[in-house]
C-alpha cells in the first residue's frame, strides 16, 4: 500500500496549475542487464544491493532537482533487478518520504514522480515501444504485476538484448484496463490511473516507424496520449509529408512531447517538455495532453544554424513578470472580512488564468472593482462606469475599513502597489466603450507588436515634445514680429532725422543759429541793463531821502574816545556826494541802455531776415519751418542711428533663426509622423496575419482634428466657420494642406468661395499662419470585423458582443506582460469568435501574462482551461470563497458545473440533446 505524503509547498509558491519541466522518459539502473545503464561514480556497491540502490535513488532525485526537472516519468525496460530489488520503486519511495542533505524533502523539490516502464509490444517486425506511467498509488506489487501483465510473462532482457512482449498493444491496453478496474473499483479510496505514451515515434521501433500500414488504426487508439519527438526534431519535422498525422492528433487530442530517454542520471532532463499541472497525479498529466494547446509547451526552437536550442523557461517567469499571488481581507464589518476579527478571507490567484465564478450578487464585481480602487489603478474614462466602479470598490469592498493585503512576488517592494502590480482593468461594459475611444484602440494596436512598441512609444513622446516646442515657438515668433516692427519704426525715425539734418545744413541753419545766438545775447544784455538802471534809480531815491543823525557833544566825546574824528558836517557831505554819484550813474546807464537797445534791434532784424531765408530754403526741401524748433531732438535721434540699425539687424537675425528653427521642427515632426505611420502599417499587417483577415485595422490620416476645429472656430469669422461646418469629416483638410492652399492661392480646392477666401486671407496673419502650422492632427485608427458575407464592418457599427469579442481578442494578443483583469466580458459574447480567436489567445498567454476574469461563461472557464478557479458565495452582506483550485479538483469541477454550466441535470440534458 502506497500512502502519499502531503505537501503544500508547490501551491503555496504558485496557486492552482503551474508550469513544470518534465522528463517522462528516464531509465534506471534496473536496465543494467542491457549494458547502457550504470551506477554513477559516486555510488558504491553492487547494483542489486539495497545500500547502493538507496544511494542511487537519492543521486537520481538530486540530479533531477539540480536540473530543475520537477516531473519525472520512471520508464526502465524492466522495473526491477532480479526478483525483488527495484531501483525504480526505490526512487518513488525516496521521493515520497526522503529528505535531501539540505533538510528539504524531495517531494518539495520534485513535484511528481510517476513509476512506469517502457515495453516492446508484439506489433511490427521489431516490436512497438510504448511507455506506461502510473500513479504511485498503484503500489509496489501492483506495479510489478502490471509490468508482467503487459509483457505476458516474457522477461525483458536476455544477454543484453531487449525482448518483445508476447502481447500486442491492443491486448495490453485491454488487459491493463481490466486490471485497473479490478484493483480500483468506483468505491476504492486510494485509486490509481495510468497513461500510455509513444516514445521515439520515428524510429524503427516507434509508433510511426514500426507500424507502417497499421499505424492509422493504432494511432487513433484513445489509450495513447502523446508522441515523443526525436532529439533533433520539432512537431513540424514529424508532421512533414504526413498530412493525416496533424488531423488525427487533433481529432484524438494527442500531443507531441520531448523526453530524454536517459540511461545515466547525468542525462536526466537533456530533453524535456513543459507541462502545466495542478496535481501530481496521472489524471492531471492526461488532462495536460488533452489540452496541449494550453497545458503543454515544446521547450525548444531552432536557431539560425538550424539546431534545437532551449526556449524561455516557463517555471521562472512568475518571478520575472508582475502578478498578484493572493488577496487577504480581514475585518468584521467588511464584505469579505469573514465576520470575525481573528479570521480573514484569502483569494489565491494563478500567475496565468484565474476565473472567478459565482451566482449573481456573490461579489465578483465587488472583488475586482475593489482591487482596482485599492491598487489605485486608472479608473474608467466613461463617467457612468467610473462611478459604478468607485461605488462598488469603496462602499462594498473597502466598506467597514478592512485590512487588505496584496501579495505581489515580483517587482520592487518599495514601489507603489500599482507599480508592483500594474494591472490593466476592464469593468463590466468597459470593453464595449473602448470601441469609441480611438486612443485606447491605438494603445491596443501598439501592444500587438512587441518589436515596434518601444520605438512607437518613443516617437509618440518625441512628437508630443515637438508639438509643445512648436506651440511655445508661436508666441515667441509673434514677439519677434512685434519687436521687429518697433525696431523698424525707430530706425526709420532716425533715418528721417538724419535726412532732415542734411536739409537743415543746406538751408544755412548754422547762420541762423549764430544770428539767433547774437540776438539773444544782446537782448539779454538790454534786459539786464534795464534792471540795473531801475536798481540805481531806486538807490538814488533812497539816498536823497536819507538824513544822518546829529553828532552832539556826548556822541563827539564817544567818537574821540574811540579814535573817530568824523564831524557831523563831514558825515552829511559824504552822503550828498553819494547821492550825486548815484544820479550820475543813472544817467550813464540810460545812455548805455539806448545804445544796447539799438544793437539788439539791429540783430533782431538780421535774425529775422536769416530765418526767412532758411525757412524758404527748407520749404524747397518739403520741410516745415516749425521743425527748426525740433532740431536738437532730431540731432539726438540722428546720433542713435547706428545703435538702432544694430538692434534692427539683431532682431531680424533672431526672427530668421526662429523661423528656421520653426520650419525645422515642422520638418522633423513630419518625418516622425511618416516613420510612425510606417510602423503602424507593420502593426496593421500583423493584425491581418495573426487574425487571418478576420479582424482588420485601418488608419485615418489626420483623423483627430479637434485642435484644428477649435482654431478655425476661434477665428470668429462667420463665413469661414460656416464653410468649415458644411464640410464632411473626411473632407476637412489638414493644417498643412490648408496652408499650402493659402500660399499657392488655391483655396478653392478646399471648397472656399471667393468671399470666404478673402475673409480667410485677411484673418490669417503671419502669426495665425504659424499658429495653424503648429497644429498636428494625429492619425486615428479603427478596427473592422469581416462578416460572414466577406465584407468588413467598422467596430462601432457591430453589436456589443461582437465589439467585446474583437477587443478582447486584441487585448489578449498584445505583447504585454501587465496583468489583465476583466469583469464579465461575456455579455452578448460571440461564441464563434470566442472559440476561434479568444480562447486560443487565452491559452497562448499561459506562462506569459496573468489574466483574472470574473465570468458566468463555462466556455471561458473550461475551454479556456483555467489554472485557478475561485467560486464565490454570498449572503446579503457577506461574501466568501466557497471553492478554489484547478479544474482537476473534483470539488472545483462540481462548482463549475453548478455555477456556470447550469448544474448536473442541465449538463446531462445538453449531452442527451446533442446526442453525446
Amino acid at each position: 500500500m502506497f500512502t502519499r505524503q502531503q505537501t503544500d509547498h508547490w501551491h503555496r509558491e504558485v496557486p492552482g496549475a503551474r508550469w513544470f519541466k518534465a522528463d517522462l522518459h528516464v531509465h534506471t539502473i534496473d536496465d543494467g542487464p542491457g549494458g547502457r545503464a550504470k551506477l554513477p561514480p559516486d555510488v558504491r556497491g553492487a547494483p542489486d544491493s539495497e545500500p547502493a540502490i538507496a544511494d542511487y535513488a537519492r543521486c537520481f532525485l538530486q540530479r533531477a532537482a539540480e536540473r530543475r526537472v520537477r516531473v519525472l516519468g520512471i520508464t526502465p525496460h524492466s522495473p526491477r533487478i532480479g526478483a525483488h530489488v527495484s531501483a525504480a520503486w526505490r526512487i518513488v519511495e525516496e521521493w515520497n518520504r526522503g529528505v535531501d542533505h539540505d533538510g528539504i524533502p524531495f517531494r518539495d523539490k520534485i513535484f511528481a514522480v510517476f513509476p512506469g516502464f517502457e515495453s516492446a509490444l508484439n506489433n511490427g517486425k521489431g516490436g512497438l515501444h510504448l511507455l506506461f506511467l502510473f500513479d504511485p498509488e498503484i503500489g509496489r506489487e501492483n506495479y510489478f504485476k502490471a509490468f508482467d501483465l503487459i509483457m505476458g510473462g516474457v522477461t525483458p532482457w536476455s544477454e543484453k538484448q531487449l525482448r518483445m512482449s508476447s502481447k500486442s498493444a491492443e491486448d495490453a491496453f485491454r488487459e491493463l484496463r481490466s486490471f485497473h478496474d479490478r484493483e480500483c473499483p468506483p468505491s476504492s479510496i486510494s485509486g490509481w490511473n495510468h497513461l500510455v505514451l509513444a516514445p521515439h515515434v520515428d524510429d524503427d521501433k516507434g509508433l510511426l516507424g514500426a507500424q507502417k500500414a497499421q499505424v492509422l488504426q493504432l494511432f487513433q487508439h484513445h489509450e495513447i496520449a502523446g508522441l515523443e519527438l526525436g532529439d533533433g526534431k520539432l512537431p513540424s519535422d514529424t508532421e512533414r509529408r504526413r498530412p493525416w498525422l496533424k488531423e488525427g492528433m487533433a481529432d484524438h487530442h494527442h500531443a507531441f512531447f520531448h523526453g530524454s530517454d536517459a540511461y545515466s542520471v547525468d542525462d536526466i532532463g537533456e530533453r524535456y517538455t513543459w507541462f502545466k499541472l495542478a496535481s501530481p497525479r496521472v489524471e492531471a498529466l492526461r488532462q495536460a495532453f488533452i489540452a496541449s494547446d494550453s497545458r503543454m509547451r515544446i521547450a525548444y526552437e531552432r536557431n539560425e544554424a538550424g539546431d534545437l536550442v532551449e526556449g524561455p523557461a516557463l517555471d521562472v517567469t512568475v518571478t520575472e513578470r508582475p502578478w498578484l499571488k493572493s488577496i487577504t481581507v480581514k475585518g468584521r464589518a467588511s464584505f469579505f472580512g469573514a465576520g470575525d476579527e481573528s479570521r480573514a478571507t484569502r483569494f489565491d490567484l494563478s500567475p496565468d488564468l484565474t476565473c472567478i465564478i459565482g451566482g449573481s450578487m456573490t461579489g465578483k464585481s465587488t472583488l475586482l472593482d475593489g482591487l482596482r480602487v485599492y491598487a489605485e489603478a486608472p479608473l474608467p474614462q466613461d463617467s457612468t462606469i467610473r462611478d459604478q466602479v468607485e461605488a462598488r470598490g469603496r462602499r462594498n469592498f473597502l466598506g467597514g475599513s478592512p485590512e487588505v493585503e496584496l501579495e505581489c512576488p515580483s517587482g520592487d517592494p518599495t514601489a507603489s502597489l500599482h507599480g508592483r502590480w500594474p494591472a490593466a482593468f476592464h469593468a463590466q461594459n468597459e470593453l464595449q466603450r473602448l470601441a469609441q475611444d480611438p486612443e485606447a484602440i491605438e494603445d491596443i494596436l501598439v501592444r500587438l507588436a512587441e518589436s515596434e512598441k518601444d520605438a512607437i512609444r518613443d516617437r509618440e513622446e518625441r512628437l508630443a515634445a515637438l508639438d509643445q516646442e512648436l506651440r511655445r515657438a508661436v508666441p515667441l515668433l509673434a514677439k519677434h514680429d512685434a519687436d521687429l516692427a518697433d525696431a523698424e519704426q525707430a530706425f526709420e525715425r532716425c533715418r528721417n532725422a538724419v535726412n532732415e539734418l542734411d536739409a537743415f545744413a543746406e538751408a544755412g541753419i548754422d547762420t541762423l543759429h549764430r544770428a539767433s545766438r547774437d540776438f539773444r545775447e544782446w537782448q539779454d544784455a538790454t534786459t539786464a541793463s534795464k534792471e540795473l538802471l531801475e536798481q540805481a534809480r531806486r538807490l538814488t531815491r533812497l539816498a536823497g531821502s536819507f538824513e544822518a543823525p546829529a553828532i552832539d557833544d556826548d556822541v563827539a566825546d564817544v567818537l574821540r574816545t574811540s579814535g573817530i574824528h568824523e564831524t557831523g558836517d563831514e558825515f552829511q557831505a559824504r552822503w550828498r556826494d553819494l547821492h550825486a554819484l548815484l544820479q550820475s550813474a543813472s544817467g550813464a546807464l540810460a545812455q548805455a541802455i539806448a545804445v544796447t537797445a539799438s544793437v539788439t534791434g539791429a540783430l533782431e532784424d538780421h535774425e529775422r531776415m536769416v530765418r526767412v531765408d532758411v525757412e524758404r530754403k527748407l520749404a524747397a526741401h518739403g520741410l516745415d519751418g516749425a521743425r527748426i524748433r525740433e532740431f536738437q531732438t532730431l540731432s539726438r535721434q540722428a546720433s542713435l542711428l547706428a545703435s538702432y540699425e544694430a538692434t534692427l539687424q539683431q532682431i531680424r537675425r533672431q526672427l530668421e533663426a526662429g523661423e528656421r528653427s520653426f520650419k525645422a521642427l515642422i520638418e522633423d515632426r513630419e518625418h516622425l509622423v511618416e516613420r510612425q505611420r510606417a510602423a503602424f502599417d507593420r502593426v496593421i499587417e500583423t493584425v491581418r496575419v495573426e487574425f487571418g483577415g478576420r479582424v482588420a485595422a485601418r488608419r485615418i490620416d489626420h483623423g483627430d482634428r479637434r485642435r484644428l476645429d477649435q482654431f478655425v472656430r476661434g477665428l470668429n469669422q462667420r463665413g469661414v466657420t460656416r464653410w468649415w461646418n458644411d464640410l464632411r469629416e473626411n473632407q476637412r483638410p489638414s493644417p498643412r494642406r490648408l496652408l499650402d492652399a493659402l500660399n499657392q492661392d488655391r483655396l478653392a480646392t478646399v471648397g472656399m468661395s471667393p468671399a470666404v477666401q478673402a475673409t480667410f486671407r485677411e484673418a490669417l496673419s503671419q502669426s495665425k499662419q504659424r499658429d495653424m502650422a503648429s497644429i498636428r492632427c494625429p492619425d486615428r485608427y479603427f478596427l473592422e470585423l469581416r462578416m460572414d458575407d466577406g465584407n468588413l464592418r467598422p467596430l462601432n457599427s457591430l453589436s456589443g458582443g461582437q465589439r467585446v469579442s474583437v477587443l478582447l481578442s486584441l487585448l489578449l494578443e498584445t505583447r504585454d506582460d501587465r496583468p489583465l483583469v476583466i469583469d464579465q466580458p461575456e455579455d452578448e459574447l460571440d461564441n464563434r469568435f470566442l472559440f476561434d480567436t479568444v480562447l486560443p489567445a487565452l491559452k497562448r498567454l499561459k506562462g506569459r501574462r496573468q489574466i483574472i476574469v470574473a465570468t458566468h461563461n463555462a466556455n471561458i472557464v473550461v475551454n479556456g482551461d483555467a489554472d485557478q478557479v475561485i467560486q464565490l458565495e454570498a449572503t446579503a452582506n457577506r461574501g466568501r470563497v466557497a471553492q478554489a483550485g484547478a479544474i482537476e479538483d473534483p470539488a472545483v469541477r462540481d462548482a463549475i458545473v453548478r455555477t456556470v454550466d447550469g448544474g448536473d441535470d442541465a449538463f446531462r440534458l445538453r449531452r442527451l440533446k446533442y446526442g453525446f
